[in-house]
């Protein structure tokens, strides 16, 4: 059988994989992407892009909303759900030519299937082979859907992508970014949400400003939430609406659709790993150390497959670097994986950087100094309405080191990359005090608490 050799394979051609071998490319190397789902992975096809376009619609159906207090006049306007996503699925598929341009452009070569391991140096597709001194796996992952009674009858977030019509009432399952982020979007648009949670509060992993702050939001919204839900089936109820069977509370019956977001499974089960000998933890995760290795030389794992940061951005710092590390002569070229700023695209968004307070308090004990605020921003000067913004900073030692920054409210996703550098850079308290404000904006809360 005829075998291509490759300086450097990556197994999928999302964030992580384009970004390692388009850097790689540029260095020098002779690179192939093996993919068989249409090109940008999980966030550009089935994720943070097209989340991000319904999270803008529901943000502005907030703003006409509101709009009539400003004097505008803004009457019917009524969604239209199938132009929407006409729309949005065009924008997604112009990224998708983007992509393979980008790729043809910097000569890394596009294998269209699915990939399996023969042995640590070779990969087959569909009946061909291929062999590379370096492998990186990047094949992302997938929503989970648990094992119970009638688990089929609900979607994913990869099936509220694929509605044709909004549904008018819904139970989402899940209280993570993605479970909070769909509920926002969808109460925004106009549907009946029901928020179902395993455990008594949203965002668990967040820090306690966050976390109780966005609950509160979304049931001011109308999100009506169902805290420690445990959940056995799932079964049709009348007219092919769906019902919610909970062991501990009443049946909730009436949905055109339940999402589950409970989670997601790493796309490391379909490899054939054990060919090449790279392991995997009990959840199917692929250990890697600080440099992105597996336990197998040449093998390589970046993304969301290694468990590490399943963020976008977090996937393509690893794989530039890693793509400096092995063709640039940049050996100690690794991605620092603390102090990531993330956004949790709520209504309004939460944003955070650095340790939680909790976590502040467990590593630092007395040491720990926070700085708090809760306002109403200028945007609610006229409206009837008000949504409240709340802000956080972690602060350690004499010198008041700033380790963690929480906020939630109107613009935050945009206003905490900068104090994120801030923050990386070792700021004190009195580094941001001594920052002159920039008035009037929510931002200047940042640089004027006491």
């Amino acid at each position: 059988m005829k075998q291509t050799h490759f300086d450097l394979i990556a197994i999928g051609a999302g964030s992580g994989g384009l970004a390692v071998a388009r850097r790689a490319a540029q260095y020098g190397a002779r690179c192939a992407v093996i993919e068989g789902a249409p090109l940008g992975g999980t966030c550009v096809n089935v994720g943070c892009v097209p989340k991000k376009v319904m999270w803008y619609a529901a943000d502005l159906a907030h703003a006409l909303h509101d709009a009539p207090e400003y004097g505008f006049d803004v009457s019917g306007g009524a969604l239209d759900w199938a132009q929407l996503v006409e729309k949005r699925n065009a924008y997604i598929k112009r990224l998708n030519g983007i992509y393979a341009n980008n790729l043809q452009r910097d000569g890394v070569t596009l294998i269209e299937g699915y990939a399996k391991f023969i042995d640590a140096r070779t990969l087959e597709v569909d009946g061909q082979r291929f062999t590379a001194d370096h492998i990186v796996i990047a094949s992302g992952g997938r929503p989970l859907v648990p094992k119970l009674p009638g688990a089929e009858l609900g979607i994913t977030s990869d099936g509220f992508f694929a509605l044709k019509q909004q549904p008018r009432k819904v139970a989402v399952i899940g209280g993570g970014y993605i479970g909070v982020e769909l509920a926002g979007v969808l109460r925004g648009l106009g549907s009946e949400v029901d928020l179902l949670l395993r455990s008594e509060h949203v965002l668990g992993a967040f820090d306690p400003l966050i976390r109780d702050t966005v609950q509160q939001q979304l049931i001011d919204a109308g999100v009506r939430i169902h805290a420690q839900a445990r959940i056995d089936a799932l079964t049709l109820w009348r007219d092919n609406q769906i019902s919610v069977v909970c062991g501990d509370g009443p049946e909730l019956t009436g949905y055109d659709a339940v999402i589950w977001a409970i989670g997601r499974a790493p796309n490391s089960d379909r490899l054939n790993l054990e060919a090449a000998g790279v392991i995997v933890n009990d959840r199917g995760f692929i250990p890697t150390d600080a440099y992105e290795n597996t336990n197998v030389p040449g093998i390589y794992a970046i993304g969301d497959v290694n468990g590490k940061a399943a963020l976008t951005p977090v996937a393509i710092a690893a794989g530039r670097r890693l793509a400096a590390r092995l063709f640039r002569g940049e050996t100690d070229s690794r991605l620092e994986y603390h102090n990531i700023p993330t956004v949790v695209f709520s209504h309004p968004p939460a944003g955070t950087v650095g340790l939680t307070e909790p976590q502040a308090r467990e590593k630092h004990g007395a040491a720990v100094k926070v700085y708090q605020t809760t306002f109403t921003p200028m945007y609610h000067a006229l409206t009837e309405h008000k949504i409240k913004t709340a802000m956080k900073l972690v602060c350690v030692g004499d010198d008041e080191r700033v380790v963690g920054c929480h906020m939630v409210g109107h613009g935050v996703d945009e206003m905490l990359q900068g104090f994120a550098v801030a923050i990386r850079m070792g700021a004190t308290k009195a580094d941001f005090d001594n920052t002159v404000a920039i008035h009037p904006t929510s931002s200047e809360e940042l640089v004027t608490m006491r």
